[in-house]
């Protein structure tokens, strides 16, 4: 650790090392938010802030009820409490669309991690809250372009279609298999709502000479079919 932060850390609670450590974790929390928020994604900027602050003073308060109050308890029990508890939070932002397909979890993890680094920050640990949050960074922003960049390349992937009747799903599963394509899975969702047409995700796996967007575009053109799109 870098030693000329030390007067900083420990059992030091003076105005200048609380405001030091709340202020880096509004800054560590922003950043990690900041990238959800470009994304209009559910938790953004001023919530990951405010979950990354709160934890950073969940800590602060367990050192202040020991270092300066006296008090016999645990540091690390109101720490405990914010990392089981964010799951709450977490949760709250993952759904499942009618589609079948999962969203949020990204976010979720990252207001996880967000308190965690709030955790570091109000216990004094600096540099861990630094570089969780350049890694956070990284992984939001390169590596979720390798991820697209790996999935756009990928030989096997998920559609979901909905089509007019049940009668033109044959027609459907007949013309991926001329196209060579297999289908691994096929999950049947019947929609009993007046005015909705049924639908089905496929799991589709194609050879090389057959590109995946040629094939959505010659499914969606199938007289009954609605809609198609990739999951």
């Amino acid at each position: 650790m870098l030693e000329c932060l030390n007067f900083l850390r420990g059992a030091n609670l003076d105005w200048i090392s609380v405001t030091v450590r709340l202020a880096l974790a509004v800054i560590c929390g922003g950043f990690i938010g900041i990238e959800r928020e470009r994304k209009r994604r559910p938790a953004g900027f001023r919530t990951h802030i405010l979950i990354c602050l709160g934890a950073a003073m969940a800590t602060l308060t367990s050192q202040f009820l020991v270092l300066e109050i006296g008090l016999y308890t645990d540091m690390a029990r109101l720490g405990a409490q914010v990392i089981a508890g964010i799951g709450f939070i977490g949760a709250g932002t993952i759904i499942i669309t009618k589609r079948r397909q999962v969203k949020g979890l990204t976010t979720a993890a990252g207001l996880w991690t967000a308190a965690i680094v709030g955790l570091c920050c109000g216990a004094g640990y600096f540099e861990g809250a630094v570089i969780t949050t350049l890694v956070v960074i990284l992984a939001e922003l390169v590596f979720a372009r390798l991820e697209y960049y790996l999935l756009s390349n990928a030989r096997a992937f998920n559609i979901f279609v909905e089509y007019s009747e049940s009668g033109k799903l044959g027609n459907i599963v007949d013309t991926i298999k001329k196209k060579g394509a297999y289908i691994i899975d096929l999950e049947i969702t019947k929609n009993a709502s007046e005015g909705r047409n049924p639908c089905a995700t496929f799991s589709i796996q194609t050879p090389r000479k057959v590109s995946r967007q040629a094939l959505m575009e010659v499914i969606a053109n199938l007289d009954g079919v609605v809609s198609v799109e990739e999951l």
